[in-house]
């Protein structure tokens, strides 16, 4: 197995928060909520950072990569509400059931996974 496939299979979790942020950025268009401004703007900039979030965490796990990702995936289930796009929209589902999968992954990788700094000065 070549380095990327180790750290993948390790961290799942990021790997598939990873393919969530990249989701996050493409669902706009594949659901047909881009011209809906607010929406697809929390869409794009939430999938950015969760995408490099994850990227950053299968480079490199640190647990505040985890934490802040964590917490947004909060602000993707609340943010159909305190942005005003929640009445019964696609855009409100799909940020909603991504929070709720990054939120659990990314605070289960929190909880779970050791800091890499922390094994790398053990050995």
């Amino acid at each position: 197995m070549t380095k990327i496939q180790n750290k993948v299979t390790a961290y799942w979790r990021d790997a598939i928060n990873l393919v969530l942020g990249i989701w996050l950025i493409v669902s706009p268009f594949a659901l047909d909520y881009a011209a809906q401004t607010t929406p697809a703007w929390n869409a794009y900039a939430i999938g950015i950072v969760v995408a490099v979030l994850s990227a950053a965490a299968l480079w490199q796990f640190q647990k505040w990569e985890e934490w802040l990702s964590a917490a947004l995936g909060a602000w993707l289930v609340v943010s159909p509400w305190v942005l005003g796009f929640s009445v019964g929209h696609v855009a409100t589902w799909n940020q909603v059931v991504v929070g709720i999968v990054v939120g659990v992954l990314a605070f289960w990788s929190g909880v779970t996974e050791p800091n890499m700094r922390e094994l790398t000065a053990k050995n």
